[in-house]
């Protein structure tokens, strides 16, 4: 599994739409050619337009995210809500979380916990760095949900999982040791929602997807959305793409 992990942070990289537009830059610089040169200029900046544009960006991620649902629409109580880590960055200096936009599958989580719709927040995620193989994700996020109020009992972690394979994986015997027949929610973003629920379904947990933070929504005609370029609109793309290569991995290996 750890070289499984080392290949898709190198595969991740790979599939990053700043790094080919960099490529392309560099490969345009080195042209000697004046009409070539050219060319390659108008590729490079065509291939940036395309992916640092919001409205093409939204066309391509809405007809893939997992529709999230509203909290109403939940049909009795759930045993548990599983939250997937990945939201996470550990400050050594401060020794607390750095949250990212994923944090709201947490948030969600609580909100749901405080509502009594989930009767316990599951959270499943360990290191997914290569280097901090000891700073664990759920045990970080699990003491600040006791700072928080939210009482020890009612978290439960998988603290071992590398990846979303191994969270459904390694969560199955401990959810199985909770109730085998148990009711779940399956809290994660939107975006990684298809792979997740595959993944959880393809080891025996029939959990119901919550989808979170979705990058998508109504398909809106704003002139600055629709037209201006924005360099953060690559990191939609970053997902997307990781997604769509996690889904065709997992599909070959049998994950889902």
């Amino acid at each position: 599994m750890t070289m499984f992990f080392i290949i898709s942070k190198l595969l991740n990289f790979l599939m990053t739409p700043i790094v080919w537009v960099a490529i392309l830059l560099v490969w345009t610089i080195l042209t000697k050619d004046a009409r070539k040169k050219q060319k390659r200029l108008i590729i490079t900046f065509a291939v940036f337009y395309f992916f640092s544009n919001g409205f093409i960006l939204g066309e391509f991620m809405r007809p893939y995210e997992t529709p999230a649902i509203e909290e109403n629409e939940l049909h009795g109580k759930y045993d548990a809500g599983i939250v997937l880590g990945g939201m996470i960055a550990y400050d050594p200096a401060f020794k607390r979380p750095q949250f990212d936009r994923s944090v709201d599958r947490l948030m969600q989580a609580i909100t749901l916990y405080r509502d009594g719709k989930i009767g316990k927040i599951f959270i499943s995620g360990g290191s997914g760095s290569i280097l901090e193989k000891d700073v664990l994700e759920s045990e970080i996020l699990k003491k600040y949900l006791v700072k928080l109020g939210i009482p020890d009992s009612s978290i439960i972690i998988e603290k071992y999982s590398k990846n979303t394979r191994e969270n459904a994986l390694f969560s199955k015997p401990i959810l199985d040791s909770l109730n085998k027949n148990g009711k779940y929610l399956l809290l994660t973003s939107a975006f990684h929602m298809p792979r997740a629920i595959r993944c959880f379904r393809k080891v025996g947990i029939n959990a119901t997807a919550y989808s979170t933070d979705r990058y998508s929504g109504p398909r809106k005609f704003v002139f600055d959305f629709v037209f201006i370029p924005n360099v953060q609109t690559m990191e939609g793309w970053d997902v997307l793409l990781h997604e769509w290569l996690g889904l065709l991995i997992y599909k070959i290996a049998g994950y889902i």
